[in-house]
């Protein structure tokens, strides 16, 4: 044990003089600048150094993940304004939330990307939130569009959103459910999530009403993906959850 940290120390000291106080941005993919400089996506402060007018810019997309098995629409493909901050999870994340917007269904990058702005403008004006809440959006055309992403913590279930990613169906699903390309598309995002380290190979599917007070991810929905493999984990493990979201004993009732 010892060793492990007088090793771990040693490159913690190494990286810093080779990279100097801007490692934080570095290791991250990011690149150190005064702010006043144009920056493709946005700035994160607080990780170059002591230098206040510097700060970290990242790119529009942060997270270099190529699924083969689903195509991911990136932030700025379709639009999506800047995040006004941004905070970071620490994967692999062990819970995946089911969602559904609750708005009108999309079949096409141009309409897709029109709701998302809507539902992104909503999130930061009204809401009140740093970003658009989900992690990722998919729509009836079978893709995946880029929300907060594998890496950052969203605002998409609330006492989970640091130890969870959150994929939301773009659309109403009550009464239906979404084509089997949306389902598909979802299914082999969190398939690409595990095999490049974001999701733990045991982790646990809940929808949106398992933990909180809704009726998200709707009917059809919520039936539909009680019956997936990784849904609930085991029966109690709502109980633990809920438990450790209120403090009370009791498990939420649906």
């Amino acid at each position: 044990m010892k060793s492990i940290l007088l090793q771990s120390l040693f490159w913690m000291f190494v990286l810093d003089k080779i990279m100097g106080e801007d490692s934080g941005c570095l290791l991250r993919g990011g690149k150190c600048q005064k702010d006043t400089l144009y920056c493709s996506g946005y700035y994160v402060n607080g990780m170059c150094g002591s230098l206040g007018s510097r700060q970290c810019c990242f790119n529009s997309s942060t997270d270099p993940i190529s699924c083969s098995n689903v195509k991911i629409v990136s932030r700025s493909d379709w639009g999506a304004l800047p995040p006004k901050s941004v905070s970071y999870l620490k994967p692999p994340v062990g819970l995946a939330f089911i969602h559904h917007t609750e708005t009108r269904p999309c079949k096409g990058l141009e309409s897709c990307s029109k709701i998302l702005r809507e539902i992104q403008k909503y999130h930061m004006r009204d809401k009140g939130w740093t970003d658009i809440a989900y992690s990722f959006l998919v729509g009836e055309d079978g893709n995946a569009y880029e929300g907060r992403g594998w890496d950052r913590i969203g605002s998409h279930t609330k006492g989970y959103n640091d130890r969870s990613l959150g994929f939301a169906f773009i659309g109403n699903y009550f009464r239906h459910l979404p084509p089997a390309t949306g389902l598909s598309a979802v299914k082999n995002l969190i398939k690409c999530g595990i095999e490049n380290g974001k999701i733990t190979g045991d982790y646990c599917m809940y929808g949106h009403r398992d933990v909180g007070n809704t009726t998200c991810p709707g009917e059809a929905l919520y039936r539909e993906i009680r019956t997936w493999p990784h849904y609930n984990c085991t029966d109690w493990t709502p109980f633990y959850l809920n438990k450790a979201r209120t403090g009370k004993s009791i498990r939420y009732i649906i």
